[in-house]
């Protein structure tokens, strides 16, 4: 009633003179449902009611409060006459809301959540406010998140907040057709926040508390504030927008299945035993005991499980396929004492069969995995990678592979994907140290007879500093790239030795720490059997994440190196929580080429998880088609020697929820993100109408039975000459002595 009187006071005296508006502003929360029911939807409606529908309902709509008040708290509210309705309904000239200053972030009386949950979208109150109450126009008087009170200028997760909120606003005025006019931020600087006293701050400027001046410094969040204000938003940048282009000829494209389906089932042609048919009882084959016929050698075509998979990545059009071995099953105990025949020529027929249609194996020699890290039992009991002796085992190991399978595989890697995040200093020391004698040993025995090409693979994930207007944050990224990539690229692609940025980080932490963090040293023979041995940098790319220096959250800060990790919540992301951001795999691969040089790139591996249940696949095939335009960019902008493409998965039998085929029931089902990845494979690219056409020669089956008759042409045609030459030979020998013969009769 008193905001009603001022109102009509307002609009009766001063209006006509001053021509300005009033209306009162209120502070509400938003919240959704537990489950999707309509008892639960109506609970959501009712906390509305209760909180901002108390005083909003009066005013912007019939000068009442809301009927589930009226039905639950009955005789304690009171009763507004006809006259006092008709005088507050409309007191207000436009709809101010308070959103996240003072009902947000659980400071809400549990009670008026109805048992519901809350949320921080400021998009859908805005829509249920605009639909509420009649369309009003709205001006968003205070809003705002917090940072913990330790938190000095670096304030990254109040700007991603401060970011998600107005990126809502504007989804709400441009996709819901919301009317927002105004925008404010909560608050100019530092101050108390009343039960929660000084442990949190929401202010753009920072205040030292404990000083006597009370100095304001502004924060991060003031340039980035400032910065969308002279933008009045958020244009599309340039730098962001996709390009239409190909990628060269004989780009590797490619798809990735970590370990293949292997079925080594005997096919019943293998078996000697013979059978009769049981057609008046059983029904059954019986074997006839005693009897046999004789045995056949195997071959591939024995092998359906290698068929059935062939054909789905015919029909993707790749032209490259990656799997990787299993170490622990083709060498059980570690050396070659005991070997899997039977595995190994699955291999061999799998290889052969992917040659015959024209698809490249790229086969990794091994790659960790949860269960003793695919180590044979032997070596991952006495200590794994931590042991010298795996060194040895795994060259002996490579040397095998290179033997049984060089004749039908031309592309290796050595390891796939070591993890950082698993491995110790000693244990990555050994592992470099056995990735370079299995190179040295392929160039040394196995090249110049089987013209392949090998190297490692490393997941290579992008690191950007969350403050992009701090020091401090971009000290925190590089030195995150370096203990991340340049651990185990730099001895390899760099100076044969560990990033100095990794020593000097160790040693001060060793000279503060009670634990001694040892990065072992490289004897100078070992930095030149490790440096440059490679054919190629292979990398697995899935995402990019942000780090500050600032201590937020300890749950995801890292004492070791001193690194907060934090989420932009405007990324879009996946089930699994995996930001999507396509630029970051285009800055990945600048920074490796301002790094490490011109080296050739394979982009080994790059994929996202999705709902089994998404029948549509939208977020795979975003996620394609950006990060490939991205690495168009790449090559086409930033001219990096890009070479290959692959994505991961293939099904999801291997790799749940990553595939390009679904596998239900047995079946394999093509999703809607393999065929638009087909797409993109036969145009190689995104070609526009000023794209130029780039003929490419055709290429030729890569088989090895094929070699011959592309190498000896000459021979060929010689050896042609004389066998028609026999020929013709014969003919008239034999035709004059049948004459010579009929003459003498």
């Amino acid at each position: 009633q008193a905001h009603a009187k001022v109102w009509h006071l307002y609009n009766d005296h001063f209006r006509p003179t001053q021509r300005g508006k009033v209306s009162i502003a209120l502070s509400s929360h938003w919240i959704k449902p537990q489950r999707m029911t309509e008892k639960n939807i109506k609970e959501c409606q009712k906390s509305l009611d209760f909180v901002l529908g108390w005083f909003a309902k009066p005013i912007f709509i019939d000068g009442d409060y809301p009927e589930s008040m009226r039905s639950n708290l009955s005789s304690l509210l009171p009763e507004f006459s006809e006259v006092e309705k008709k005088y507050i309904k409309g007191t207000a000239d436009f709809f101010a809301l308070s959103f996240g200053a003072t009902l947000s972030f659980q400071l809400l009386d549990s009670h008026m959540k109805f048992q519901q949950l809350e949320s921080i979208s400021l998009r859908q109150l805005l829509y249920w406010i605009s639909s509420e109450y009649n369309k009003p126009q709205i001006f968003i008087v205070e809003n705002s998140w917090f940072v913990s009170g330790s938190t000095k200028r670096d304030d990254a997760k109040y700007i991603y907040y401060l970011k998600k909120f107005i990126m809502e606003t504007l989804k709400a005025i441009r996709y819901d057709g919301v009317s927002v006019f105004g925008y404010t931020v909560w608050s100019l600087l530092d101050g108390f926040e009343w039960h929660r006293g000084y442990s949190i701050r929401r202010g753009l400027f920072y205040v030292d508390f404990q000083s006597h001046d009370k100095k304001l410094m502004p924060k991060s969040s003031v340039l980035f504030y400032q910065k969308l204000i002279e933008k009045n938003g958020f244009p599309p940048l340039p730098e962001n927008q996709p390009i239409e282009g190909i990628f060269p000829c004989g780009f590797a494209w490619g798809i990735v299945d970590n370990y293949i389906q292997v079925d080594t089932t005997p096919a019943q042609f293998l078996d000697s035993n013979v059978y009769v048919w049981d057609v008046h009882q059983t029904k059954q084959l019986i074997k006839v005991d005693g009897v046999f016929t004789s045995k056949r050698k195997r071959h591939c075509v024995d092998f359906a499980a290698i068929r059935l998979q062939v054909s789905l990545l015919q029909e993707m059009h790749v032209t490259h396929f990656h799997f990787s071995l299993k170490w622990s099953l083709i060498l059980p105990l570690g050396n070659l004492s005991l070997i899997n025949h039977t595995l190994v020529h699955y291999y061999q027929c799998f290889a052969s069969e992917l040659l015959r249609v024209n698809i490249t194996p790229v086969v990794a020699l091994w790659q960790p995995m949860a269960e003793n890290q695919e180590l044979p039992v032997s070596l991952a009991k006495y200590g794994a990678w931590e042991n010298p002796e795996t060194i040895q085992a795994f060259v002996e190991y490579a040397k095998f592979c290179f033997t049984s399978l060089g004749d039908h595989v031309k592309f290796w890697i050595t390891m796939n994907e070591p993890s950082v995040k698993n491995l110790t200093y000693t244990a990555g020391h050994n592992l470099l140290k056995a990735h370079a004698k299995a190179w040295h040993l392929y160039d040394k025995e196995f090249r110049r007879s089987q013209k392949g090409k090998i190297s490692i693979a490393l997941q290579a994930d992008w690191v950007e500093p969350a403050c992009p207007f701090s020091g401090n944050d971009q000290e925190v990224a590089d030195r995150i790239l370096e203990f991340d990539i340049g651990w185990l690229a730099e001895p390899i692609f760099g100076n044969g030795d560990y990033p100095q940025v990794m020593r000097a980080w160790l040693h001060r932490r060793n000279a503060v720490d009670l634990y001694n963090f040892h990065l072992p040293y490289f004897s100078e023979d070992e930095k030149k059997l490790i440096q440059g041995s490679f054919d190629f940098f292979a990398l697995s790319h899935y995402t990019t994440t942000l780090v500050g220096w600032e201590k937020e959250d300890a749950l995801k800060y890292d004492h070791y190196l001193e690194v907060q990790m934090i989420n932009d919540i405007t990324w879009l992301q996946s089930p699994n929580r995996a930001a999507v951001v396509p630029w970051g795999l285009r800055k990945l691969l600048k920074w490796l080429k301002s790094k490490y040089g011109d080296v050739p790139i394979y982009v080994m591996a790059n994929g996202i998880d999705d709902d089994q249940n998404m029948v549509h696949d939208k977020l795979r095939v975003y996620y394609i088609q950006n990060y490939i335009n991205e690495a168009l960019k790449a090559y086409t902008l930033d001219n990096v020697n890009l070479q290959g493409y692959f994505v991961y998965s293939f099904n999801d039998k291997t790799a749940p929820n990553y595939g390009l085929y679904s596998y239900v029931a047995n079946q394999y089902e093509p999703k809607p993100s393999m065929k638009h990845y087909r797409e993109i494979i036969d145009n190689n690219g995104f070609p526009g109408p000023e794209t130029p056409e780039l003929l490419c020669p055709e290429e030729i089956a890569s088989c090895p039975e094929c070699h011959f008759f592309r190498t000896g042409k000459s021979l060929l045609a010689f050896i042609s000459f004389i066998f028609v030459a026999f020929i013709v030979t014969i003919f008239f020998i034999t035709y004059y002595s049948k004459r010579v013969e009929r003459r003498y009769k």
